[in-house]
């Protein structure tokens, strides 16, 4: 009672701060914004979050919060028609939708499986958002009780579990989150200021490479591409039938159904790093289990619609968890999350035990923003589907430009560099071998995002310890293993011995084949040769620096982790998982255009950048792209580039933002928005 009692100013001032005009409408924006990037298949809330970040810097606290929880909230429930309309996941929590959503549009039963959806997900939503009010009133007071030691034996556990289930071979797993460790140490240490990796060749790399470019290259870019080399529309039939009411009949008879698989999502988004990878399947799994006839799975029904979309919008509300209380990261977009509040307003409000000190009704604004997200998102949704449902048939050629014009000049927009489009291209060079070699994105993403927190905690622990131990051996023990941090490393020992079990089961990229050795052992190399440079460098380091000791750690770890790796290269089949390749089988092995050719438009964009300026460029690609790939008129093609113009230029004027310069301005004075 007197938690609560204490809490309650906070309710109040939350619900002043949520019920503003100006900051419900923000809300319906990112709603909004959320459903557009939903549509496409395999963007999600990571683009979707990245493509914010540059905007996020200087804002309003509680006016870009509203902004971003709403885009969250609305992605696993926009995603449902991309899964439903085009047999497509929309994301990586939406696979399991699949299955029988896809079958029912196929039968005419397009309107049932939405409602039964988007009811889930609404449900699913409330549900998460109500346990993350019950847990903050009971957590908050021990989370206080954290100190450096708890944050850094916290976020090991978060890496663990990123490690250990991201995928069917846990060390590729490892590997991948420590390769994201890695590239976010590039650059100026913490402690001493050393440069690592290669900065001190390239002045760019000093400040190392920033969270919407990782982001928005290691997810959007491979997806998009994917989606272009196929050539073809998202979906051919764009008519959803009827039966809305008859989905929110199946939600309501199957309720305790959607009530357990709520529960499973939140509490598998608790657990940092699992997320939207396997939440979906634990649901239909178990959607499957408690039905007496199974004969109908995988043919249209609708129970393997409500169990997955009632767990994955449940997940959002658990992943929040421990995002808000110890700054961890409970999936992908968590990540990208904690790096834009950090952008916003002065940077007053930091993620984490201080939050919940400093800021009580700002995290409980977030969690009530959660909930109306979810009542908001789910009526647009209803209204807009027959609209989204013919959005679909538009041939993707047409769709992929636009989508390679906002994403660069987003991540433009986080360093004002030309650089900046230099280092998304490599990133995203980089996500697309990832995801077509089963190696988990979300870990590398989750690693890249706790880098610098888990090497400050490490440094700022040791540093203390130390201090400590010169004035008693007792007190510096008591300082390291205090009750909270051994229940910690219990926790840690036991998640990883039964997630060591478990591993096996869950797909990181989604159902590989595997056949060939060659490409994923080339792969595999080039990987083991970037961990040993980051090893060697670290090593040049001057010994009395701090700055060389965690990236030494962490080096060592993933090497250790590569040599298993190539071992069992040398020792399996080529039939066994860990040589899982897309090329070989599903959407990309049908693709009707190779990777380079493709792969050469978005170069094309950056070299033309380099040497015109982005906007001279862009309307060079806009326009050559549309007739030469997409094969339309140039009638067609010049009024597409000059709509895509307006649009960026639009932007760009409103948000007071620049584009990225050329060789050619360097000798010729241009008006905006030629500079």
């Amino acid at each position: 009672m007197e938690i609560i009692m204490e809490a309650l100013p906070a309710f109040g001032d939350a619900w002043t701060l949520i019920l503003q005009p100006v900051v419900l409408g923000y809300l319906v924006m990112g709603v909004l914004m959320g459903l557009c990037i939903g549509v496409f298949p395999g963007l999600g809330g990571i683009a979707g979050l990245s493509l914010l970040l540059p905007f996020m810097f200087g804002m309003d606290p509680i006016l870009g919060l509203a902004l971003m929880i709403g885009m969250v909230a609305v992605v696993p429930t926009s995603d449902t028609f991309a899964s439903v309309l085009m047999g497509i996941p929309g994301s990586s929590a939406s696979q399991a939708t699949v299955l029988d959503g896809f079958p029912m549009a196929k039968k005419g039963m397009a309107a049932r499986a939405l409602s039964a959806a988007f009811a889930s997900s609404l449900f699913g939503g409330l549900v998460g958002a109500s346990f993350l009010t019950v847990f903050i009133l009971i957590a908050r007071p021990i989370v206080l009780e954290f100190r450096t030691p708890e944050l850094l034996m916290i976020t090991i556990f978060g890496l663990s579990m990123v490690g250990i289930l991201a995928g069917r071979i846990p060390i590729k797993g490892i590997v991948a989150a420590g390769l994201g460790m890695l590239i976010g140490m590039i650059g100026e240490g913490a402690s001493s200021g050393d440069l690592r990796m290669s900065s001190y060749d390239y002045p760019y790399l000093t400040d190392g490479l920033k969270l919407v470019i990782v982001g928005l290259g290691i997810f959007a870019i491979p997806e998009i591409i994917s989606l272009l080399r196929q050539d073809r529309a998202i979906s051919e039939e764009p008519q959803i039938g009827g039966g809305w009411i008859d989905g929110v009949k199946d939600w309501f008879a199957n309720i305790w159904l959607s009530v357990r698989c709520s529960i499973i999502g939140v509490i598998v988004g608790v657990i940092p790093g699992l997320g939207g990878s396997v939440v979906d399947w634990i649901a239909y799994g178990h959607a499957v289990q408690t039905t007496k006839d199974k004969s109908n799975f995988g043919k249209g029904e609708v129970r393997g619609v409500i169990g997955p979309e009632s767990s994955n919008n449940a997940k959002e509300g658990g992943g929040l968890v421990p995002t808000l209380l110890f700054g961890i990261p409970g999936s992908g977009s968590m990540a990208i999350f904690i790096g834009a509040i950090a952008l916003l307003g002065s940077g007053q409000i930091e993620v984490g035990p201080a939050m919940l000190k400093n800021n009580l009704d700002i995290t409980y604004a977030i969690v009530w923003l959660l909930a109306l997200a979810n009542v908001v998102g789910t009526v647009i949704c209803i209204a807009a589907s027959g609209g989204i449902a013919k959005l679909t048939t538009i041939r993707f050629v047409l769709l992929a430009p636009f989508l390679f014009m906002i994403i660069s000049f987003a991540a433009f927009q986080s360093g004002q560099n030309l650089m900046d489009l230099v280092a998304l291209f490599a990133i995203g060079f980089l996500g697309i071998l990832m995801r077509r070699f089963d190696w988990s994105r979300p870990a590398f993403l989750i690693g890249f995002v706790l880098s610098n927190p888990a090497e400050n905690y490490a440094n700022q622990a040791i540093q203390i310890a130390q201090s400590r131990f010169r004035k008693g051996f007792g007190e510096g023990i008591d300082y390291i293993f205090s009750p909270i941090v051994i229940v910690l490393l219990v926790i840690t020992v036991i998640s990883v011995v039964l997630g060591l079990r478990q591993a096996k089961h869950i797909m990181a990229e989604g159902d590989i084949t595997a056949g060939s050795k060659r490409a994923p052992m080339v792969f595999m190399l080039l990987v083991t040769a970037f961990i040993g440079y980051a090893l060697y460098d670290a090593n040049a380091i001057p010994n009395y620096s701090r700055d060389r000791t965690f990236p030494i750690f962490v080096a060592s770890i993933c090497l250790i982790g590569c040599a298993f790796l190539v071992i069992q290269m040398m020792l399996k089949p080529e039939t066994h998982t860990i040589f899982a390749d897309r090329e070989l089988n599903g959407e990309d092995a049908q693709a009707t255009h190779g990777l380079w050719p493709t792969l050469a438009w978005f170069a094309a964009l950056l070299v033309l950048t380099s040497l015109l300026g982005f906007i001279l460029a862009l309307a060079i690609f806009l326009f050559a792209f549309m007739v030469i790939r997409a094969r339309v008129s140039m009638v067609f093609a010049a009024g597409y580039t000059a709509a895509g113009l307006a649009f960026i230029c639009a932007m760009a004027w409103l948000l007071n933002r620049d584009f990225p310069p050329g060789l050619l301005q360097e000798y010729f004075t241009l008006p905006w928005p030629f500079t």
